[in-house]
């Protein structure tokens, strides 16, 4: 099994890269595989709604997204990171996540997932939020853990003084793994998971 964690942050070695590392470690501890993928700084676009995936197989801007869902397709489980801005995710994980869940959202559906945020000091708990929604709309299980998925800190160096947040890692890590592996004996005893109803009401007629 492998989880794919995504950096969403402008800095390859931050602050969110130290909350995801904890994350790794202990799902590695637990045998689990896992990956990470830094969305980098180069300019992304957002999503213009074109349609075009529908005909491609992937997004029409071809970058870090797609390489994000062509990894999740052979992923089992995902951790989106990145810092809290004016109280809200980056917007390039932002850019990215809209794209990768409109192009591909059939690599992500039925597979857990869980956000980590990094903050000075407000706007975490917005920051997660907005993160977990791609999740909730596309049939991904959300892992929790013993507290929100946050760490504080202004550099890096401030986060490992901060030992709530990065236990809370830890168990993230823990539980992402027994979820994965509670899934994964359920496919061996024929379990599968369900098919959705779609339904789309427009409220202008």
């Amino acid at each position: 099994m492998k989880v794919l964690l995504v950096n969403g942050s402008p800095h390859p070695d931050g602050c969110t890269a130290l909350a995801l590392q904890a994350v790794a470690d202990a799902l590695e501890k637990e045998h689990i595989e896992t990956e990470t993928v830094w969305i980098g700084v180069k300019p992304l676009a957002d999503c213009i709604g074109c349609g075009k995936c529908r005909q491609l197989g992937k997004c029409v801007f071809d970058d870090v997204v797609n390489e994000i869902t062509e990894k999740a397709k052979t992923s089992d489980g995902f951790v989106f990171g990145c810092p809290v801005y004016y109280a809200h995710p980056s917007a390039r994980l932002l850019s990215v996540m809209d794209r990768a869940f409109y192009s591909g959202s059939r690599h992500f559906a039925y597979k857990p997932a869980a956000a980590v945020v990094s903050c000075r000091r407000g706007g975490a708990s917005a920051s997660f939020d907005a993160i977990n929604k791609h999740f909730t709309i596309n049939c991904m299980p959300v892992v929790s853990s013993t507290y929100w998925n946050d760490v504080h800190g202004a550099a890096p160096g401030d986060v490992p003084q901060d030992r709530e947040g990065l236990n809370t890692m830890t168990n993230l890590g823990k539980n992402m793994a027994w979820l994965l592996k509670c899934i994964e004996l359920g496919r061996q005893n024929g379990l599968p998971h369900p098919t959705p109803l779609k339904v789309f009401t427009n409220f202008i007629r």
